[in-house]
């Protein structure tokens, strides 16, 4: 049976180290109040007094993630100090972050903000806002501080896991009162937002279950991780456990599968979120063995190239959303950290190519190209066209079709760009499709 990739919970969180039996959670925080049981224009009660600083913290700027950020406080298991560190690093961003994504979901239209499923994620950023708050007047001093803030960083993390598909849910029913583009701008401020929000909880989270003092009872294997970066991440062995995991899915759906070739610079590494790298592999190469199955071309392979590029300084400016969207946040590298490695891996396929109709709308967050049957089939009976957000929201954000749902394009160029990387699509209408993704890592490490 296949297994889905690990994408956005990293496996290796539960790897660093081995579970203390006797640990109990320190805190726990009361479930999110339903908007179902409360009307809009009275939010719960324990989040009143948090509008005002709501106000304030969205008014500050927001410190652009990096890698370095990352790996800023060393290799684990981290000193007291550095543990404490990471703990206040995490604590002074993430209520801005929150922040700032409240402040968004208020200038939505308010009848979409007043669609149950929109307003439960703003209820939820309320609730993890004001979790929080308290902690936010006063620096992490202790270790005890410290597990407990950790307990916290676990429960947002949790909280906010099925953002996704519960926003879908949500724009498709609002669907009538809201344009497309805007629906897309929105998403892509949203997601990559949520990208580094994520990012920076995970990473303490990892930092503090690998320097725990139970794991020093014998010494640890060496390890390339530090939290959540390895640092000698190979993009050959994340595209062969891709590979494993879509092939089954194409043999589910389709009773064969095409071939996988590799070749370029094998044996290169570089520094960087493996989670990502493995959610846009799996959704490359999803749209590859599609294609190429139902072109009737499965004896063609697949064609990976990889390429290491040289390195060369990257400028400091900030990402923007093609097309003229707002912008939002990317990769700033400090010039003396040395010049990051990049990779390129270009993704060959001879499926037939991309239709000149479909082509320019291929980054769109509504788009899919289902077909009527496909959607059907799925238990929907959509238009066929731009009914994505219909599927990403019955499929709890992690479905396996083997089809497009949508929103693996942009959301894995999200992935890409966070970092000061890219996809690129090149397409042969009538012969097959060239993608080209570009990763930026870290220089010394």
């Amino acid at each position: 049976m296949a297994q889905r990739p690990l994408l956005l919970q990293s496996r290796f969180l539960r790897e660093l180290c081995p579970p203390h039996k006797s640990r109990r959670r320190s805190i726990v925080t009361s479930a999110p109040t339903s908007p179902s049981n409360s009307a809009w224009s009275v939010p719960p009660t324990n989040i009143d007094s948090a509008d005002d600083q709501v106000a304030r913290l969205a008014a500050q700027p927001l410190h652009h993630l990096t890698l370095s950020d990352l790996v800023r406080h060393g290799r684990p298991p981290l000193s007291t100090p550095a543990l404490l560190s990471s703990a206040n690093f995490t604590l002074s961003l993430i209520p801005i972050r929150l922040a700032h994504r409240i402040h968004a979901l208020r200038n939505l239209p308010f009848i979409v903000v007043s669609n149950p499923h929109i307003a439960r994620i703003y209820t939820n950023y309320l609730h993890s806002l004001n979790t929080l708050l308290p902690l936010a007047h006063s620096p992490i001093t202790s270790l005890a501080a410290e597990a407990a803030f950790t307990d916290l960083m676990a429960d947002l993390v949790q909280t906010h896991a099925n953002t996704i598909p519960v926003l879908a849910r949500g724009f498709l029913e609002c669907r009538r009162y809201i344009a497309p583009a805007v629906v897309t701008r929105f998403l892509d401020e949203h997601l990559r937002a949520r990208i580094g929000t994520r990012l920076i909880a995970e990473q303490h989270i990892a930092l503090h279950l690998s320097s725990q003092p139970h794991c020093g009872d014998s010494p640890a294997p060496p390890s390339t991780h530090i939290g959540v970066i390895d640092t000698k991440l190979s993009p050959v062995a994340v595209l062969r456990h891709c590979e494993t995991f879509v092939g089954e899915l194409c043999e589910l759906k389709y009773g064969v599968r095409p071939s996988l070739v590799v070749n370029g610079a094998v044996d290169t590494t570089l520094a960087h979120v493996p989670t990502h790298l493995e959610y846009i592999l799996t959704e490359l190469l999803k749209n590859a063995f599609r294609a190429t199955v139902e072109s009737g071309r499965e004896r063609e392979p697949v064609e990976v190239t990889i390429a290491e590029s040289p390195a060369q300084p990257y400028p400091s400016e900030l990402n923007t959303v093609r097309n003229g969207g707002p912008e939002v946040e990317g990769e700033t590298f400090d010039p003396g950290a040395g010049p990051p490695t990049s990779v390129t891996i270009r993704i060959r396929d001879r499926g037939g190519g991309i239709s000149p109709v479909h082509l320019p709308h291929i980054w769109g967050y509504s788009f899919t190209t289902f077909s009527d049957e496909d959607i059907g089939s799925e238990g929907g009976g959509g238009n066929g066209t731009i009914d994505a957000l219909n599927t990403l929201s019955r499929s709890g954000g992690e479905g396996s079709s083997i089809a497009g749902l949508g929103y693996g394009l942009p959301l894995g160029r999200a992935y890409a760009e966070y970092f000061g990387g890219g996809v690129a699509v090149q397409s042969l209408w009538g012969w097959g499709t060239d993608v080209f993704l570009r990763l930026r890592g870290l220089g010394r490490v």
